[in-house]
């Protein structure tokens, strides 16, 4: 599909199925490579990273520990300046390297909550794998350490992104049409 219709909003194709996979699977060879030897806690913050969090452990397709988080800060397209954990994690992160698999890097005000309080908790190391960045809208001090992609200041769906809860599950991401 070309373009999409959320709600009031209308999207337009902007980065194919393909193009996702091939950058997720250069995160994971990436990732593998740099925890040879290692015990590492992957934790996958959600909503938004599901998809992407399921195709980096299928690629790296090892004995690797997973658990899950959830945070929130925007409310529709907007951020609402406020840190809100849903679901903490629960696992025991002390002495352990930890990577944080996320959808998407905008201002970067979440994973500078969620890195300082993992290395607060103990984590001898904290890393940070994102899908997407938008270094054009970051306003706090975080640098990922692998990306798939690098994007423009764009709204975007799909691919485990949405607006206001829908068009999590496209396969392809959409950016929004401004009218």
């Amino acid at each position: 599909m070309d373009r999409i219709r959320l709600k009031d909003k209308e999207f337009e194709l902007y980065i194919a199925e393909k193009e996702i996979k091939k950058a997720i699977e250069r995160v994971a060879r990436q990732i593998k490579k740099d925890i040879e030897g290692k015990n590492p806690l992957f934790i996958g913050v959600l909503n938004g990273a599901f998809m992407f969090i399921a195709d980096v452990m299928h690629y790296l397709n090892g004995p690797y520990e997973l658990t899950f988080a959830r945070y929130s800060s925007y409310q529709g397209t907007d951020t609402s300046g406020m840190v809100n954990e849903i679901m903490p994690v629960k696992s025991d992160i002390r002495g352990r390297c930890v990577i944080l698999l996320e959808d998407i890097i905008d201002t970067g005000f979440t994973m500078n909550y969620v890195m300082r309080k993992l290395r607060d908790g103990g984590a001898s190391e904290v890393r940070l794998a994102t899908m997407l960045y938008k270094p054009d809208a970051l306003r706090h001090n975080v640098t990922p350490d692998y990306v798939g992609l690098e994007i423009a200041n764009d709204f975007i769906v799909g691919y485990g992104l949405d607006y206001d809860e829908l068009g999590r599950a496209y396969k392809d991401i959409y950016k929004i049409v401004e009218s």
